[in-house]
């Protein structure tokens, strides 16, 4: 699983470069360190985006919150807009703002992809290209 979610990474990272961000995995995203480091990061210097990447070949995902916490305290720090970038099987990549991704009781992120397909940005969205924004 990790290689494939590295494959994945990898393309979002080419899909900013070629929307001119430039771009990075943060490989010691995970568990490799204590610091709050999101999977990708990117910017144009004006927009600055902080991604976390969750690939999937099932209908749903979940993630624990101190993950997306996590990629928060980043983007703030940072001065980025947090995402968290999603991909099911057949699918292309759409981007969840925290804020409005929802919940379980246990108060973990569950991200269906039906929610996901109808209420998610696109790439474009995100980087500013589209401005069409989802309600």
């Amino acid at each position: 699983m990790a290689k494939k979610g590295s494959a994945e990474e990898r393309d979002l990272v080419h899909k900013l470069w070629e929307r001119d961000f430039a771009a990075m995995r943060a490989p010691a995203s995970g568990g490799a360190t204590k610091k709050p480091l999101p999977d990708v990061v990117a910017g144009n210097g004006k927009l600055y985006l902080a991604i976390e990447v969750k690939t999937t070949t099932k209908d749903k995902i979940y993630i624990d919150f101190p993950q997306i916490d996590a990629l928060c305290e980043f983007s703030e720090k940072f001065g980025a807009k947090p995402y968290i970038g999603v991909k099911f099987k057949y699918t292309k990549w759409l981007f969840l703002e925290p804020e409005k991704t929802p919940r379980t009781k246990s108060d973990n992120y569950k991200i269906e992809k039906d929610f996901a397909l109808e209420k998610a940005l696109e790439i474009d969205e995100i980087t500013g290209i589209d401005r069409q924004m989802k309600f």
